[in-house]
C-alpha cells in the first residue's frame, strides 16, 4: 500500500469520488457536495492498492497553529487494517512540518474509537450534519521539533 498525495487528475478524480460515495452518497448529497473552499489550499493523502484508491483524508490550517483533519475515509473493505491510521499520520507529519502545534478534527459518533486510539481527545460536542449524524470537536497535541 502507498501513502501519497494524488498525482494526477485520474487520481484526484477517483479521491474525490471515494470521498462523495462513503461521506455523502449515503446521505442522498449531490456530487460536488464533497468539496469545499479550501481544497486548493488544502493537503490531500490518498492511500492506494495496486491502482485503486482505497483511503483518503485532507489537512487544511485554520491558523498558523492549528491545523485540521476533514473528509476521512476508507473503503469498507479496507477497514480495520491500518489504511486510516497510516493516512491520519501522514497529514500529523504534513500538519507538523509546516508548524501546527495542534490538530482539530469534527468526528463522527462512528470514528470517535478510532481517533482515540490515535491519540485525539474530545473536547466538546459538536453539529449533526444531514440531521443524524452526531460529530464530536476532538483535539490532538503536536510535539514540534525544536532546533538545539
Amino acid at each position: 500500500m502507498e501513502i501519497r498525495s494524488p498525482k494526477t487528475v485520474g487520481e484526484f478524480k477517483q479521491y474525490y469520488e471515494l470521498r462523495w460515495r462513503l461521506l455523502r452518497k449515503p446521505w442522498k448529497q449531490p456530487k460536488g457536495s464533497e468539496k469545499d473552499d479550501k481544497e486548493d489550499e488544502a493537503f490531500h493523502i490518498i492511500a492506494k492498492e495496486k491502482d485503486k484508491i482505497i483511503g483518503v483524508g485532507r489537512l487544511h490550517f485554520n491558523s498558523e497553529d492549528e491545523a485540521q483533519v476533514r473528509y476521512m475515509a476508507v473503503d469498507k473493505e479496507s477497514q480495520g487494517k491500518g489504511v486510516g491510521s497510516r493516512i491520519l499520520k501522514e497529514l500529523e507529519g504534513i500538519a507538523e512540518k509546516n508548524g501546527a502545534k495542534r490538530i482539530v478534527l469534527n468526528a463522527r459518533e462512528s470514528a470517535i474509537e478510532f481517533y482515540k486510539k490515535n491519540n485525539y481527545k474530545i473536547i466538546k460536542k459538536g453539529h449533526t450534519l444531514f440531521g443524524s449524524i452526531r460529530h464530536y470537536k476532538m483535539s490532538k497535541s503536536l510535539r514540534i521539533n525544536q532546533k538545539i
